[in-house]
């Protein structure tokens, strides 16, 4: 936010983290100054060609969407506080830094179920399962995700090291219920989010053929 009292709230994006079963908000991670852009990747999933019979309009199942953004992280703001942000001026950015990691890691709980899990001589090792991660950017976009990559740039640093102003470049795979199913509470958000796509499609604007230089569709 700006000084000038008539400036608007500006909406921050973010990654809600929630327990599957319950859905019950594990946490919140706020993207302090979300990117100036997003990019998104979204590939058909079409029937492939079978011999010399091909089915170029049949999908079989929702589209593969992929969304890249940068988010800068600054601590300076809270650094004028120190008395309200004692975190940060022991820590700095750590802690922020550390909750988005957390979205790539097992915990040291789980590595350590496995390692028994190993020692015991198991067939089957438990795979480490993550909170189901919903990324927000607007009311309008609220979808579960999963986090594939994430790179962190580091640009300063207060005398005891600890970043004070960073960049984070994630890449996040949005999750559908090909991936979850039905059932799953992140399927109930993707068809949601899905269905919010539906209709703001049907609010475009209906382009004319004459604007297209036609005065019908060839036959």
């Amino acid at each position: 936010m700006t000084g000038f009292p008539r400036s608007p709230k500006l909406t921050r994006a973010g990654l809600v983290l929630i327990d599957p079963d319950s859905g019950a908000v594990t946490r919140i991670i706020a993207l302090q100054y979300a990117s100036d852009t997003l990019t998104r990747s979204v590939k058909a999933q079409a029937v492939e060609s079978e011999g010399q019979r091909a089915h170029p309009l049949r999908l079989t199942g929702p589209a593969i969407e992929t969304i890249t953004l940068e988010a800068e992280l600054d601590a300076t703001d809270q650094l004028e506080f120190p008395d309200r942000n004692q975190a940060t001026v022991e820590t700095g950015l750590f802690p922020a830094l550390a909750a988005l990691e957390s979205l790539l890691q097992p915990t040291v709980a789980q590595l350590e179920r496995q390692n028994t899990q190993r020692k015991a001589g198991s067939f089957s090792i438990t795979p480490a399962e993550t909170p189901l991660a919903l990324f927000v950017w607007s009311r309008n976009r609220v979808v579960p995700v999963r986090i594939s990559e994430l790179s962190i740039t580091e640009e300063f640093f207060d005398p005891a090291l600890n970043p004070i102003r960073a960049r984070a470049s994630l890449t996040m795979r949005v999750l559908s219920v090909e991936d979850l199913g039905f059932d799953h509470r992140g399927g109930g958000l993707f068809m949601a989010y899905l269905q919010g796509k539906e209709a703001l499609a049907a609010r475009a604007a209906a382009g004319q053929l004459g604007a297209l230089g036609l005065e019908g569709v060839p036959t």
